[in-house]
């Protein structure tokens, strides 16, 4: 973990991001305070392309649910 300036941010972006590639991680300071950490990323693929949760539940589906209350409504 390496710490640079704002300003030095600014002025070696390239390098700096070059660095952070290889597998560096930088804190951006500003003022003496932590703003930034900049660091490679870790998975290959982006998070929107990633396979989703599934969600399941046991028992009967919502449809059949709302279907058997309309049938005990009109029964009424």
């Amino acid at each position: 973990m390496r710490n640079v300036t704002f300003t030095e941010f600014r002025r070696n972006a390239s390098v700096l991001l070059s660095d952070v590639e290889g597998g560096d991680v930088l804190v951006v300071i500003r003022h003496g305070r932590p703003i930034a950490e900049v660091s490679p990323v870790t998975s290959a693929l982006p998070a929107w392309k990633q396979p989703a949760l599934r969600l399941a539940t046991k028992g009967a589906g919502l449809a059949a649910a709302i279907l058997g209350e309309r049938v005990d409504e009109n029964v009424l």
